[in-house]
């Protein structure tokens, strides 16, 4: 059961190695995408800037509320 958890981690890990590496550890050092030189590295590579405005939060940070029904 634990193993079929991981399956799509390993198959992604597999599949773009370096890509997965980096991403990682960008993700356990908490780097902002948008900050020097994590931003004009990833541009280099093709990461262009309407995709990292897609991620972001539209500028309001902090909690939101949400309804359920």
């Amino acid at each position: 059961m634990f193993l079929s958890e991981l399956s799509p981690i390993v198959k992604e890990l597999l599949q773009q190695p370096i890509a997965f590496t980096g991403g990682f550890f960008s993700g356990l050092l908490r780097l902002d995408p948008n900050d020097e030189p994590l931003a004009s590295w990833l541009s280099k590579q093709g990461y262009t800037s309407t995709d990292r405005d897609d991620n972001q939060n539209n500028g309001s940070d902090g909690p939101h509320s949400i309804s359920i029904e």
